[in-house]
């Protein structure tokens, strides 16, 4: 026998944590109880950005345009911190599922260390050049309170950046609690800071800018404290003994770069169609898409939950060669996601003129109030279009198929959408209600070709006969004997 099969035979038993349970246990049972306390946690995430238009809707339509102009960024932040996050996670769940504790903790320390350089490479050259790129942008009447909001929040990425790293890495062990615990911290704290920033200091848009940041500074420390202090979860982050290793950083490349090019695709998308809105109808058109798009943000949150949840089950079983549970795993989210999108769907259509008040509540943007109902009325066809593209991209992330997930977000964004949205609304002469068209048609169009895609893919690998040699290969098993069983805790 080899001496890393000896290894593998002498190791001693890894205790199990209830999160990693869950993981490896009944894949319905799985998505949904680490998709639930995900959904709430992206909920309360998505209350900054909202808190922050509700408030500046008060300062007038410029501030309120300032948010919208911005936007586009906050996605390329998402992009960066959710290809390391995604990446590192879908890794450290895949070797969780292979009982590779030692490699999962590699993995997670690999992972924080990339999301420090993408915070730098990101924040820095974007405060040099705010406000030449918001000019090029189409900012006018609204350039100035864009670059004072852009420059805070561009500084400021290094704390959101941690923030979803660390969220990622406890949901790929199956701690999805604490993750929701820390964002939740963050998005009240921001409630509250919001008006003081604003209004008691006077710091205008800025303050709105300078209460995100704060939040999410604050938010980090109980994250802080239960990677590097507290130490209960079943991966270990310290940098004792760590050393870079080149398959482990190409495993999370699989993933990660993939994911990152997949939130990169949708801020070109966004950066795209912000130009072609404000060639429609300069800042107002801006301010107003910006603002709806923030309530269809939340209302695709529970699938972004359950597409969480599939990436980590689905990696958790493919490192455990349990194939059959992938069939399970996509069939059963992509019927509960449709299910719950169809609700929110028509929740959104039948109540839109009440949202809209939302904002619209200050005088100096009660103007806004009806374009901001017809967007409502039109776009509520998009959530449901978004059920079966996002789980089965989840799917693809989490069997290390990254650059399946990046064809279907690039086809959607870029080769559908933003034509579409530039024929309809420009070509056709529809105007903003022909963007939004073309955007819907668009993700109807990317969903069908998805989910048939990711069908065959788990359907093809079903039939795959197993091969040891493969399993070696991609890091699933190590070599020679297998591992006891783990001795199972409570968390």
């Amino acid at each position: 026998m080899s001496k890393s099969g000896n290894r593998a035979q002498d190791r001693p038993p890894v205790r199990e944590t209830r999160g990693v349970k869950l993981l490896l246990g009944e894949p319905k049972k799985a998505v949904i109880r680490l998709a639930l306390p995900m959904v709430l946690a992206m909920f309360l995430a998505s209350v900054y950005n909202v808190v922050d238009r509700v408030w500046v809707s008060g300062l007038g339509e410029n501030s309120l345009s300032a948010t919208g102009y911005y936007f586009p960024f906050m996605i390329l932040a998402i992009a960066f911190s959710i290809g390391a996050g995604v990446g590192g996670g879908a890794a450290v769940s895949q070797f969780i599922g292979a009982r590779r504790r030692d490699k999962a903790s590699s993995a997670a320390m690999h992972t924080i260390l990339i999301g420090a350089v993408f915070a730098v490479l990101f924040s820095v050259p974007l405060v040099i050049l705010a406000r030449p790129i918001f000019t090029l942008m189409g900012a006018r009447a609204a350039l100035e309170d864009t670059v004072a909001y852009g420059t805070i929040m561009f500084a400021g990425t290094v704390f959101f950046m941690f923030s979803q790293i660390a969220n990622a890495l406890l949901r790929s062990e199956g701690s999805a609690l604490k993750a929701m615990i820390a964002i939740g911290a963050g998005a009240v704290l921001n409630a509250g800071l919001d008006p003081l920033f604003i209004y008691v200091f006077r710091l205008g848009v800025a303050g709105a800018a300078w209460a995100s940041i704060l939040s999410m500074a604050l938010s980090s420390l109980p994250l802080v404290y239960w990677l590097f202090i507290e130490r209960q979860s079943y991966v270990r982050f310290t940098f004792r003994g760590f050393r870079i290793e080149g398959g482990i950083l190409g495993h999370i490349a699989n993933i990660g770069v993939p994911a990152s090019l997949m939130q990169g695709a949708m801020a070109v998308q966004m950066f795209l169609i912000t130009m072609i809105l404000s060639a429609i109808g300069q800042d107002r058109a801006v301010a107003v898409f910006t603002s709806g798009w923030t309530l269809v943000s939340m209302a695709i949150l529970p699938l972004i939950g359950i597409g969480t949840a599939v990436t980590s089950v689905s990696a958790a079983s493919f490192g455990a060669k349990a194939f059959e549970k992938l069939k399970v795993v996509h069939a059963y989210s992509v019927k509960l996601g449709l299910l719950v999108e169809c609700i929110i769907a028509l929740i959104t259509g039948l109540g839109a003129p009440v949202i809209a008040l939302f904002f619209t509540w200050a005088p100096e943007t009660r103007d806004l109030a009806h374009d901001i109902t017809v967007f409502l009325w039109v776009i509520w066809i998009f959530y449901p279009a978004t059920a079966a593209g996002l789980v089965s991209s989840a799917l693809f992330q989490g069997v290390r198929r990254g650059f399946y997930s990046l064809v279907i977000t690039v086809l959607r964004t870029i080769v559908f959408a933003v034509p579409f949205a530039y024929v309809m609304g420009i070509g056709f002469g529809w105007g903003a209600i022909g963007v939004y068209i073309g955007i819907i048609a668009a993700s109807w169009l990317s969903s069908i070709l998805a989910f048939f895609w990711a069908w065959w893919y788990v359907r093809k690998l079903n039939r795959r006969p197993a091969s040891p040699d493969a399993e070696i290969a991609e890091g699933a098993v190590p070599p020679g004997k297998a591992i006891p069983a783990p001795e199972a805790v409570e968390e």
